[in-house]
């Protein structure tokens, strides 16, 4: 099998339980994202590349630890023997920190809000970092809106410039308002993620009520006048409802624009915990058109330094995953 079939089969089935020896030391949990409020993770790696696999007892696939992070997954019936990778937070190789680990919003396919997540001080996310310094390249900074979208912008700068001394760089992806990527560019902010999340406007209306995909889309398109090629990203998610054709002119205006979309399956969560995870063959048939569209506009991944691109864990990523 190869690893772009491996990848998807990996993510369209969602979770794993693990067998043989404990493997504690691996795990990680998550504050946001597509893990926010499950038991942890594993990333699991082959020859370079890596995925991160949700550790649950009634999971799908069986991953046995045979020690010291050597490992074997059976997906149908194939077992690929890999390594489980340390990580540093939330991820190998970067401290990817959640600063405001609640929102006021209440996008439907969002755990976050009920899990009712505190806000880190500056000086807790600074003592993190220090933590790890020798075992990460990079600092990713997310956040939800503990009070509102400027005030959330204020705050994540104060932490970058605490982070300055460290001299990685450091990504952000926060909710933009006007300006977000001029003044974050100024403190020093190396890439963007600003989150368009649904592949229409009808989608996102219905998925994030309150929040405005145009405006954001408007933001991105700035964010490449200030940080340049291949460093500003926009995650997009697979199976809300949209159809193949839909989500190809999704990550077509994103890439004409400048943007690289991250394409992230749908782990159903909050109003969508009922819903499916979408198909191994469809995320393979997103992942050659995300490829192919991608080449068209001499885009590449490959160059991130920060966030999820840069991990590759949760998505298939063009040139990475290839």
């Amino acid at each position: 099998m190869e690893w772009d079939e491996l990848k998807a089969g990996i993510l369209a089935a969602g979770s794993a339980r693990i067998t043989g020896l404990p493997a504690d030391d691996y795990l990680a949990v998550s504050t946001a994202g597509p893990g926010a409020g499950g038991e942890g993770s594993v990333f699991f790696s082959v020859a370079g590349r890596r995925v991160r696999i949700p550790v649950e007892e009634e999971g799908t696939l069986v991953l046995e630890h045979r020690g010291s992070g050597i490992a074997v997954l059976c997906i149908g019936r194939e077992c690929i023997e890999g390594i489980l990778e340390p990580v540093a937070l939330h991820c190998p190789r970067q401290a990817y920190i959640t600063v405001s680990a609640g929102c006021i919003y209440h996008c439907r396919y969002c755990r976050v809000p009920a899990l009712g997540g505190k806000r880190k001080s500056v000086a807790e996310i600074r003592e993190m970092v220090g933590r790890v310094r020798d075992r990460i390249d990079a600092i990713s900074i997310t956040s939800g809106v503990a009070y509102d979208p400027k005030e959330e912008e204020k705050y994540v700068i104060s932490v970058i410039r605490a982070l300055a001394p460290f001299s990685v760089p450091i990504g952000v992806s926060i909710y933009p308002v006007f300006g977000t990527p001029d003044r974050l560019r100024a403190e020093g902010a190396a890439e963007v993620k600003f989150n368009v999340e649904a592949a229409t406007d009808r989608i996102f209306r219905t998925m994030c009520p309150g929040l405005d995909r145009r405006e954001i889309l408007r933001i991105l398109a700035r964010s490449v006048e200030v940080f340049g090629k291949n460093r500003v990203y926009s995650n997009v998610i697979i199976g809300l409802g949209e159809t193949d054709a839909e989500m190809e002119d999704c990550i077509g205006e994103l890439a004409g624009m400048g943007v690289i979309p991250v394409l992230r399956p749908l782990n159903p969560a909050g109003e969508l915990a009922g819903w499916a995870r979408p198909s191994a063959e469809r995320l393979l048939r997103l992942f050659r058109i995300h490829e192919r569209i991608l080449r068209e506009k001499g885009l590449d991944p490959c160059s991130a330094v920060t966030m999820c691109s840069a991990c590759t864990g949760c998505d298939m990523v063009p040139g990475r995953d290839a």
